[in-house]
């Protein structure tokens, strides 16, 4: 049993929590069904694993400025991260349920692409542990346990990870113009309903991307100088209500600039790692699904969408940021959900620029615009709900990273638990 575990353990932290080694492989195996040349192999290969690396390292840049952002705002408003409500906390408790519900998960998740007209395979490594983690803490608050919370929690996350890429292809396939791939990523949620709401509403022949702007200010045309400047005064308006944001010996103008400047690198990184992965996981993923699955299309993490409608997500991340937290200001004035409740920065950024993406899609401009002004209020209902109903377990964790599908996925497994329980 110690041997099998280990083995599992490996595969788990090792391959499927390591993005750049899940895909470098998935590609070294497409190509290798494909009977591509040695040195094609391990060029390509190696490229996607370095793709995914890129991107990653873009992420984690855009994700430290917002980080930042967000704690000086937890500070301001005295929230505290209470013991035993955290991830850690959590996972040195049901960490093991929550990594046999994965590999369970995915091999239901892999028969239902290959005997199902659904045909999507989850690609986004980080989210194939957090969407089970936030399934089997709704599992635990309804009262399972044991084997009972394993296998409800593997059936729910594998159908989550095959249902929401699908439900969203056509949204995405508007935008991308290419069928070749899907998105995998808990911002489905609120895209489904911004390209819905936009689709109503919205004017396609007016694009985000068709913005006119005067020759002297063109550089806004460039998301990496247009967020970095949307990100300095984002630092300068938060530094000024929550000092906390200036480190001692240091001034808001010199935090500022940085976040900005490194917010815009960090988005110039991650476009560079998306065009270097998708170039790199489609053909070789394409050999993969010819075989062993057919007609399976890859799920990928959103920020593959933002090269696509780079204004949009500035756009989206604006309206859904000032949205929310006007929100969440009159939730906790009214004590709305009997919780504290923090400004959603890091899902305004990046679930709502997804879902400002699919809005623009829709409905251009204008439905980028009303679709994410919509969302945000499904998202403080979504994380306002799901922090009162995950008292027990991650309330806190989902209070920063909610909202989303994470936040609706842990009420459903709550729901059917409890119903379960009642059985």
């Amino acid at each position: 049993m110690n041997v099998w575990q280990s083995i599992l353990n490996f595969i788990s932290q090792s391959i499927l929590q390591n993005p750049p080694v899940l895909l470098g492989l998935i590609a070294m195996i497409g190509l290798i069904v494909q009977r591509k040349p040695f040195a094609e192999i391990i060029k390509g290969s190696f490229s996607a694993a370095f793709g995914m690396v890129i991107l990653t390292a873009g992420v984690n840049m855009l994700t430290g400025v917002v980080s930042a952002i967000n704690t000086a705002v937890q500070t301001k408003m005295g929230v505290t991260l209470s013991k035993g409500l955290s991830d850690a906390t959590f996972t040195a408790k049901f960490g093991g349920a929550v990594g046999i519900a994965m590999f369970l998960a995915l091999i239901i998740h892999v028969l239902i692409a290959r005997f199902t007209p659904v045909k999507s395979i989850f690609l986004t490594g980080h989210m194939l542990w957090w969407v089970p983690f936030v399934i089997v803490a709704g599992g635990v608050e309804a009262g399972l346990r044991g084997v009972e919370l394993i296998v409800v929690s593997a059936i729910l996350a594998a159908l989550y990870f095959s249902i929401a890429p699908w439900v969203l292809r056509k949204y995405v396939w508007a935008v991308t113009g290419d069928k070749s791939f899907l998105i995998g990523h808990p911002t489905t949620i609120l895209s489904l309903i911004s390209g819905w709401i936009a689709s109503k509403v919205g004017d396609k022949s007016h694009s985000t991307e068709d913005v006119k702007v005067p020759k002297s200010l063109s550089f806004f045309r460039d998301i990496s100088v247009s967020g970095g400047i949307v990100m300095f005064l984002v630092d300068i308006v938060v530094g000024l209500i929550a000092p906390s944001l200036v480190p001692a010996g240091s001034t808001l103008f010199t935090v500022a600039l940085n976040a900005g400047l490194t917010f815009g690198g960090g988005l110039l990184v991650l476009l560079y790692g998306v065009r270097l992965l998708i170039n790199q996981i489609i053909p070789a993923f394409q050999g993969i699904s010819e075989k062993l699955v057919p007609g399976a299309k890859p799920a990928f993490d959103v920020p593959v969408l933002f090269n696509y409608k780079p204004n949009a997500v500035i756009i989206g991340f604006i309206t859904a940021f000032i949205t929310s937290t006007i929100l969440v200001i009159i939730c906790n004035a009214t004590n709305m959900f009997s919780i504290l409740l923090v400004p959603l920065v890091i899902t305004s950024f990046f679930e709502c620029g997804g879902a400002a993406i699919i809005g623009e899609g829709q409905g251009g401009i204008r439905g980028c615009i009303i679709g994410t002004f919509v969302a945000s209020f499904f998202m403080v209902a979504l994380v306002g709900t799901s922090a009162l109903l995950m008292g027990g377990t991650i309330q806190n964790w989902i209070l920063i990273f909610g909202g989303n599908d994470l936040s609706l996925w842990s009420m459903i497994s709550r729901g059917i638990g409890t119903l379960l329980r009642m059985i």
